[in-house]
């Protein structure tokens, strides 16, 4: 549910919506959205001084509740 509503509100955003993709990672101290963008779009979904990314982790700590969930936005450019 987490990863389908911020899929939503990012693919509002940006100029490539075909592009966003949010995996839902679970990891052993609890959930990671990954999220991946196309690379003309990585400066809207980050903002200025990241404040669109810092709203979007505040909007998906509010719906994950005690759970929590961490947003980590992905630069397709970096080699693994």
């Amino acid at each position: 549910m987490l990863a389908e509503a911020l899929e939503h509100l990012v693919r509002g955003i940006v100029d490539h919506p075909d592009d966003v993709i949010v995996r839902d990672k679970q990891m052993r101290r609890g959930s990671i959205l990954e999220v991946r963008v196309h690379p003309d779009d990585l400066g809207k979904v980050i903002g200025r001084n990241g404040r669109t990314a810092t709203a979007f982790r505040t909007v998906v700590s509010a719906l994950a509740g005690r759970g929590g969930a961490r947003v980590d936005f992905v630069d397709t450019d970096r080699r693994r």
